[in-house]
């Protein structure tokens, strides 16, 4: 254990890049965490770095990045989208739209909203004719 941590907290031949505390934080922001082990801290932030350097390298890959030579937001939420092993990020990489375009959506949401709401009504009222 004592050479791990020796070399952890050694600058440059660290073996996790992100920084632990801010990851203890995180973990401990869970109400079902009491105490946090020190290897099952280093484990999290080494996987966390390992899915990151993924999701990163696949968007890449597979996004518009290539053709100049940088990863995209889009890049990464086009992956969230299109890869399964990613679509669990898709609520928190969404696809950026322009604001117009977002207020047209919220208002067609409400008239649907509104349409369906009323349906629902029926609904109850016709299950309370019923008894």
């Amino acid at each position: 254990g004592e050479k791990m941590a020796a070399r952890l907290s050694g600058g440059e031949n660290r073996l996790v890049s992100l920084p632990l505390s801010r990851i203890r934080v995180i973990m401990k922001s869970s109400p079902e965490v009491s105490s946090i082990n020190q290897d099952a801290l280093f484990l999290t932030a080494k996987a966390t770095e390992l899915f990151v350097q993924y999701l990163a390298t696949y968007s890449y890959k597979h996004g518009r990045g290539k053709e100049k030579n940088a990863l995209t937001y889009s890049d990464l939420s086009h992956t969230a989208e299109e890869c399964e092993t990613f679509q669990f990020l898709a609520d928190i990489l969404p696809k950026k739209i322009l604001a117009s375009k977002y207020l047209k959506m919220l208002e067609k949401e409400k008239r649907d909203g509104e349409v369906r709401e009323d349906d629902e009504e029926d609904e109850e009222e016709e299950e309370e004719d019923e008894t």
